[in-house]
């Protein structure tokens, strides 16, 4: 296997960027991989214009992992001042579950680091999305006791059951690299 190598999104990734995520997340090819959220949303995770105007706004940035010239993970990263936002993480399902995601994480992290001077990573997840909690808490992420309502937007998912929720996950970060 080709090593992990990480770059910026340009806007000729958007396409493929918009397809990974839904991948990842939605339908039946999430389903090779854990962290499928398709028993609990249907439609779609993300789509072209969302990724356009995510790499068009001030303080945005995609990290994408690549092995050779296949694109197999996407870290969205939002600057909100000494914090940074962290978002659209995906994985090439049938990848998942190889540890790319702590080195995808580490990448964000040291990113948000040197870019931004960032010294909080936060992060929301499903609250029903137990395993995934865990895992983010394995790497040092803590619940903030912070709940949002799930977006209603149609654009984000169509829920499957009621009363979804994100949870807001925030971790220090190491400033010694």
């Amino acid at each position: 296997m080709p090593p992990l190598t990480f770059r910026l999104a340009t806007a000729q990734d958007i396409d493929p960027l918009a397809d990974l995520v839904n991948s990842a997340y939605r339908g039946d090819s999430s389903r090779a991989g854990w962290t499928t959220e398709a028993n609990l949303l249907g439609g779609q995770r993300t789509d072209s214009d969302e990724i356009r105007s995510l790499l068009e706004t001030t303080g945005s940035t995609i990290l994408i992992g690549m092995q050779g010239k296949d694109i197999i993970a996407s870290l969205h990263l939002q600057q909100d001042g000494t914090r940074a936002y962290l978002g659209m993480f995906a994985i090439r399902p049938d990848l998942q579950g190889a540890g790319i995601g702590k080195h995808c994480l580490q990448q964000a992290e040291h990113h948000a680091r040197q870019r931004w001077g960032a010294s909080t990573m936060l992060m929301t997840v499903i609250t029903l999305r137990h395993e995934l909690i865990a895992y983010y808490e394995r790497r040092g992420y803590r619940h903030t006791g912070i709940l949002k309502p799930f977006p209603t937007s149609p654009r984000f998912g169509i829920p499957k059951v009621d009363g979804l929720e994100l949870m807001v996950l925030e971790k220090v970060l190491d400033t010694t690299d």
